[in-house]
């Protein structure tokens, strides 16, 4: 007898989709999408049609297990809960006696993004006085340059790029990570409309876009500043909307936008002076163009600068009064939930150092004052995921590091942990889920009974809170306790919502305000072009790390999404998947190939001054001459050598919000020895 259960997509993507689990004697036996979850509508990606293999996978972490053999190896003996609990607790009350709260260091990112067990461990480590984590690796430079001119407001419903008659997709392989936006954006199209494409290289989604522009690394915020050259000259800025919306324009006007024109753009971002202008003309003609702006064009060192100038375009063409126009970065859809309910921020004893989840290397190894003794990982693999990995593993191998990993699966990081603990899928627990795409929210239940002695994070920090005396009712609350706290709370973006269906485990979607696309939230009042709180108060052409330093490397490194993993997720459980994605390659136009001597196939290492790394590699004409591609996050064990990509990235930050700097790297590349 089988049951079919709601559910949802717990990985860090924008579509959060909907799920249909079907449950056969306690185990998930398939799974496909909900055909009523207003933004999925019923379609996966690949990587999630058969879930149900993920969470069965042979490779699950079944009991907890302590270390029994040296670092990195992987040797352990299997321990029961209790034995953990205390092997954890006893080791953190030596290094809270001799060393302080703050040389225990948490680290986690979004391996779920449910608000309860994604946020599980904030209330214990304010307690217990640890060092915080600044949670930085993904798209903080994205969020920032969106801030500088948009403040708070709240983000255009993505829905309406169907009725866009241009949608933009920049910087953004949606067939790869948005593929749900890709039925909008067609949807645009059959009713007329067109889709361009703006990258560094010809991903999966250039298959997609009427026309593909393709611009050096970093310089889509030049491109952007030179396209708004174009509308100013040209007459097609909307000086009525700029007059009544808009504070700043004629600075820029003024300062920023003559020295961009078509020929120097053309010059900074590898296009041609007719490219820079038919990009420019097609916007500016536009009814109510809708812009789509992806993170990996934040990571740069002029990450932030790039957003920012991106989302000057929308406003100088009035798009955001046009059903259908604006730009979208990222959901407001955080604005829903106080998650202060379940963070708790108020049970820090006293402000704590903040430690960057992207120098982590660095905090392992040189960080003082206290050093770091303890790393506690939950929902991330920063062995694999972290930039500069060689440093990464360096700090990870030191024997006096006593780290405890919470995982489904024995990463690359669990390696190197003293103490593992088994964990969960979100089949087998409770939890809320908001999305960073869209505008639908669900609540999740448990639909199978934990796979063998697996906890979720939760109930983890409940344990650890009894042990370690903390004695706060909180953490004596379930995690549907903690739901119903986030729900409790009202919101405006939760007002009309349909509390039935959401109990119910429907996916329901918010309410945006009515007027919210020209209600702009900053202290003007206006979009600020002109942020004079901000180091560069107007939009400017910064330059990347690599252009500023004037590298002795030739080559642009990307680091890819892949098409069949999810960072590290995916390709470690499920060997269909890693079959699907074959070895790890690295792309490279013929050009670069033939300079020098290499054929598609060969072994090869790319390196520069932080290590070297060894791939297959695939020429191909989807890659300019100057960049190679790198795409997927794999496991050390699917290494020809002993490193993977991240040996090549620097810990480096972004010039706003302190984002990681992933694709703002140079290397070269050889034959393999």
């Amino acid at each position: 007898m089988s049951a079919l259960h709601r559910s949802t997509c717990p990985h860090d993507c924008p579509d959060a989709c909907g799920l249909l689990v079907e449950v056969q004697d306690g185990r998930a036996v398939a799974v496909r999408g909900d055909p009523d979850h207003p933004w999925s509508k019923g379609s996966l990606c690949p990587k999630v049609t058969r879930y149900h293999a993920t969470v069965h996978a042979p490779s699950r972490l079944l009991t907890p297990l302590l270390r029994d053999g040296p670092k990195g190896l992987g040797a352990f003996r299997r321990a029961s809960w209790d034995e953990a609990i205390e092997a954890i607790a006893a080791r953190w009350r030596l290094i809270l006696g001799e060393h302080g709260a703050e040389a225990i260091l948490p680290y986690s990112y979004a391996g779920t993004m449910g608000l309860v067990q994604r946020n599980a461990g904030h209330a214990f480590f304010h307690a217990l006085g640890a060092s915080r984590l600044d949670r930085t690796i993904c798209s903080p430079g994205q969020d920032a340059g969106w801030k500088a001119l948009m403040g708070d407001t709240v983000a255009v419903d993505p829905e309406e790029a169907s009725e866009s008659d241009l949608v933009v997709l920049w910087g953004i392989d949606a067939v790869a990570t948005n593929i749900h936006f890709i039925a909008r954006a067609k949807a645009a199209r059959a009713r007329g409309g067109r889709i361009l494409l703006v990258e560094t290289y010809a991903t999966p989604t250039a298959a997609v876009a009427d026309r593909v522009f393709l611009v050096r690394p970093g310089s889509d915020g030049v491109l952007a500043l030179g396209v708004m050259h174009v509308l100013a000259r040209e007459g097609w800025v909307d000086r009525a909307f700029v007059a009544a919306h808009v504070q700043g324009y004629e600075d820029l006007a003024r300062e920023v936008l003559p020295e961009w024109t078509p020929e120097r753009t053309a010059e900074a971002t590898g296009l041609t002076p007719a490219e820079v202008i038919a990009l420019a003309t097609e916007l500016g003609r536009a009814r109510a163009p809708f812009l789509r702006v992806g993170s990996g064009l934040s990571r740069y060192g002029n990450g932030s600068m790039n957003v920012r100038a991106i989302v000057c375009i929308p406003a100088l063409l009035g798009a955001w009064a046009k059903r259908g126009g604006g730009a979208l970065c990222s959901t407001s859809s955080s604005q829903a939930f106080d998650t202060s309910v379940v963070t708790r921020e108020d049970f820090q004893p006293r402000p704590t150092r903040l430690v960057n989840m992207c120098r982590l290397g660095h905090a392992l190894n040189e960080l003082d004052g206290p050093r770091v003794m303890s790393l506690y990982v939950y929902n991330s693999n920063p062995a694999a995921v972290a930039p500069d990995q060689n440093a990464v593993l360096e700090g990870l191998a030191r024997e006096d590091l006593f780290t405890v990993v919470h995982e489904r699966f024995p990463t690359d990081t669990a390696r190197f942990a003293d103490v593992v603990l088994p964990a969960t899928s979100t089949l087998e627990h409770s939890d809320l889920f908001r999305s960073y795409g869209q505008y639908a929210v669900q609540r999740t239940r448990a639909v199978i009974p934990p796979v063998g002695e697996a906890r979720p994070n939760w109930e983890v920090f409940q344990l650890l809170a009894r042990t370690m005396g903390l004695d706060h009712p909180f953490f004596r609350l379930s995690a549907d306790d903690l739901v119903d706290l986030l729900l409790a709370k009202p919101a405006p973006l939760r007002e009309g919502l349909d509390r039935a269906a959401l109990e119910q485990g429907r996916a329901v979607s918010l309410r945006l305000p009515e007027g919210a696309k020209t209600r702009f939230r900053t202290p003007s009042g206006k979009i600020e072009i002109l942020n004079p709180r901000l180091r560069h108060p107007l939009p400017r052409a910064l330059p990347t790390h690599v252009e500023a330093s004037r590298t002795q490397y030739p080559l642009r490194l990307l680091t890819a999404p892949s098409l069949h993993g999810l960072n590290s997720s995916f390709l470690q459980e499920r060997e269909d998947l890693r079959k699907r994605a074959g070895p790890m390659v690295l792309r490279m136009s013929p050009s670069d190939a033939a300079e020098r001597g290499l054929a598609d196939g060969d072994l090869v290492q790319a390196w520069n001054e932080l290590g070297e790394v060894a791939f297959t590699l695939e020429v191909t004409g989807n890659v300019p001459a100057g960049v190679i591609v790198a795409p997927g996050v794999r496991r050390l064990d699917d290494a020809r050598g002993p490193r993977t990509v991240n040996a090549l990235t620097s810990q480096r930050l972004t010039d706003e919000g302190a984002g990681s700097t992933f694709y703002d790297n140079a290397v070269d590349v050889r034959r393999a020895q």
